[in-house]
């Protein structure tokens, strides 16, 4: 497991995680909640990719994007993308800015 997907599963299980407007509407669609998404980043194995984000608004110059596929307890394939906050060595949060069912 890598150290990146360590940090951020100790970053949820700790409760810092925020959810953007995006990620609450997706997941409002498809009716996953807080609790959902916990499972599926606590389940992870893996980060499925790494991208640089391409936010004009970024607030670094490197910013990358995790994005993990998992399944909750239930079975529940999510997809969710989001990044670590904070200094380098104490991200204090994760961001996530996606999270849907996968298909």
């Amino acid at each position: 497991m890598s150290d990146v997907l360590v940090r951020i599963k100790r970053a949820v299980l700790r409760g810092r995680m925020r959810l953007t407007e995006k990620a609450l509407l997706e997941m409002s669609l498809d009716a996953l909640t807080r609790d959902d998404v916990t499972e599926s980043i606590v389940n992870a194995h893996r980060i499925f990719k790494t991208i640089r984000s391409t936010s004009p608004s970024r607030s670094q110059n490197r910013e990358f994007l995790h994005v993990i596929r998992s399944h909750t307890l239930d079975g529940i394939l999510i997809y969710s993308k989001g990044k670590l906050a904070g200094p380098p060595d104490d991200e204090w949060f994760y961001l996530l800015i996606s999270a849907k069912r996968d298909l």
